[in-house]
């Protein structure tokens, strides 16, 4: 609402898209591949066209952020990252929490796929180029 967007987010296009197949990291990884083009495009004419955008999708390395980044300066868009800085026990939290208020996630929403994940953050630094927005989260 703060930024007058249309907000894309990554689990609900997998979820509609491939209903039932994300079940691992993997699968994520594949599907996640799979379906950017799509988003890329369609981001894309929804900039062209004006519109903002927020899309709630992994940004935790290098080369997610960096596919971002290109989405963004290939059609001359204005970005911003916010990168949610939290510890693993918050997440922890967090991802117990929405097991119990979204239970068709219960699947892949899990302690051990969280820290298979985790082992590949990159804390986003200033030599990407990125407008970075830095929230803590507690909690």
């Amino acid at each position: 609402k703060e930024r007058n967007a249309v907000l894309l987010s990554e689990d609900d296009w997998l979820a509609q898209l491939y209903p039932g197949e994300v079940e691992s990291f993997d699968d994520y990884v594949r599907l996640s591949r799979r379906m950017r083009p799509l988003v890329k495009d369609l981001v894309q004419k929804m900039l062209r066209a004006g519109a903002n955008v927020v899309m709630d999708f992994a940004a935790n390395t290098t080369k997610q952020r960096a596919w971002f980044k290109e989405l963004c300066a290939e059609v001359r868009a204005l970005h911003e990252m916010v990168y949610l800085a939290a510890s693993n026990e918050v997440c922890l939290k967090h991802i117990a929490k929405r097991r119990l208020e979204q239970p068709e996630r219960a699947v892949f929403d899990t302690e051990q796929v969280f820290l298979k994940v985790v082992q590949y953050f990159e804390e986003p630094e200033d030599a990407e180029g990125l407008n970075v927005r830095r929230v803590e989260v507690s909690g």
